[in-house]
């Protein structure tokens, strides 16, 4: 049997078969390659990708009741393909958002131009958990607040593609689309012939250089260095991959050490002086000094000599902000306000709970509607009102009276479907997407992305630590 011989189109926007089954533009390539497979074959090669993840260590660690525990990050073989054209118009949206994000965050730590012409409330910004009273009045090096974003982005059943939230504290995931793309070409090297696939691999080298972007003047040699919380964390092979890929040193909080006015290493030789540091830990941890106190995992006395210009930190303290879905809700707003523009990428329609008429009506309509934590992670938290009982809306409904402010409504979408390799054979499972954005010298939009699929039949949960699994990306070049 040819593996899309029982496929099913129907219900969903499927991005490689129209509703009639046929390619859609751009597609009959890859789908004549795959017909080309039996299931039997593609089934032999997905366990040999899964032995090669295994081998190479790729993997996430995974919260669970009995503890921590270390799986490999689940990956299927059939790619998805975006088109030049729709890549273009992607790449342009989040430039143009990403620009206006870091307008905001300036704006709000300085000037605040944006709260006193009435744009958005005070109330929200200052009420947000990721907003830093220690960092107001701040200027990071080159003005620049969120150096790597990583945008979640999703399709709809009427094929429009938008922003589904902004990840601009500590976005992870790009490791796994540059193992994603090694893992293609190991596992299937002729598929590549279909068309010319844009590469990824430059990422790394593109890190390096928007860090290099943000040296201290004057600085002869710089020293570059990752930071991360240590083994325990869900993220650390890929911040051990990042440091390694750029040849660069990964550091934890208790190597490092403030001397003389500047952030040093301990080496063999002596203590070295950082001037960069990819910070991969939460503002909460990375100086007790001036955050939380009780932190074992950050350098004590870093927020000062930053604040000195003496090191730079990316991403900037005081990001989270952002990442806080109901300031997204205004992310339109701000690009109009900075920009003087119309958002390229539309936000989803959002209802914010602290609005007593938005609240009555998500109150009343939660079997409709899908509901979030606004500063939330990982897809904890989320109520997607359709596929649970009415004891859990009514518990749901309750935690949104008490707390309105934490709370956001969007309409339940019908994601966007792919292609995926199930036990039953081959499915249609729902996806996102999340580009990686870089922001030095200039924006950098790494052409390819993370596709998070929903393993889970009829999920619409995509996060690997609620049981999501990752696709290669594959942008076509004109």
């Amino acid at each position: 049997m040819m593996i899309l011989d029982v496929y099913e189109t129907e219900g969903f926007f499927d991005e490689m078969l129209d509703d009639g089954g046929a390619p859609r533009s751009g597609m009959t390539n890859i789908v004549e390659k795959l017909v080309s497979i039996s299931q039997e074959e593609m089934v032999k090669q997905q366990e040999s990708a899964e032995r090669t993840l295994r081998e190479m260590g790729i993997t996430f660690t995974l919260k669970t009741e009995d503890g921590n525990t270390e799986r490999i990050f689940p990956f299927d073989l059939i790619p998805r393909i975006i088109s030049a054209k729709e890549w273009s118009w992607i790449d342009r949206g989040l430039k143009q958002r990403i620009f206006a994000l870091n307008a905001f965050l300036q704006d709000i730590y300085n000037e605040q131009r944006i709260i006193k012409d009435k744009v958005i409330p005070a109330a929200l910004v200052h009420s947000s958990p990721g907003f830093r009273r220690e960092c107001i009045g701040l200027k990071p090096p080159r003005g620049i607040w969120a150096h790597v974003t990583g945008t979640d982005l999703v399709r709809d059943s009427d094929g429009q593609i938008y922003v589904l939230e902004d990840n601009v504290r500590c976005p992870s995931g790009v490791s796994y689309v540059l193992e994603n793309r090694d893992i293609m070409k190991r596992t299937l090297p002729n598929f590549f012939d279909v068309g010319k696939v844009c590469p990824v691999e430059e990422y790394p080298s593109k890190l390096l250089e928007m860090l290099l972007h943000l040296v201290p003047e004057g600085t002869e040699r710089p020293t570059v260095a990752v930071l991360t919380p240590g083994i325990f964390n869900s993220a650390y092979y890929e911040h051990s991959f990042l440091a390694h890929q750029m040849g660069v040193e990964l550091v934890e909080g208790r190597d490092l050490v403030v001397m003389d006015g500047y952030v040093k290493t301990r080496t063999t030789r002596g203590f070295k002086r950082v001037d960069v540091i990819y910070r991969r830990i939460d503002d909460d941890f990375i100086d007790p000094l001036c955050f939380r106190p009780d932190s074992v995992l950050g350098v004590p006395g870093l927020m000062e000599v930053y604040q000195q210009g003496r090191v730079a930190l990316a991403n900037a303290p005081g990001t989270g902000v952002a990442d806080d879905k109901v300031i997204y809700a205004y992310v339109p707003d701000f690009i109009r306000y900075y920009l003087g523009e119309e958002p390229i990428i539309p936000n989803v329609p959002t209802y914010l709970c602290e609005n007593p008429e938005d609240m009555g009506y998500v109150c009343d309509n939660l079997e409709h509607l899908v509901v979030k934590p606004a500063n939330e992670s990982g897809g904890a938290g989320i109520l997607v009102g359709p596929h649970v009982s009415r004891g859990e809306r009514e518990a749901y409904r309750e935690q949104i009276k008490l707390n309105p402010r934490n709370f956001i409504a969007q309409p339940t979408l019908s994601l966007s479907r792919v292609p995926t390799l199930c036990d039953a054979g081959f499915e249609g499972r729902h996806v996102d997407l999340r580009p990686y954005a870089l922001y030095g010298k200039e924006q950098y939009i790494l052409p390819g992305a993370l596709t998070r699929v929903a393993l889970t039949k009829g999920s619409l949960i995509v996060n690997s630590s609620q049981g999501g699994g990752s696709k290669d990306t594959w942008v076509l070049a004109e």
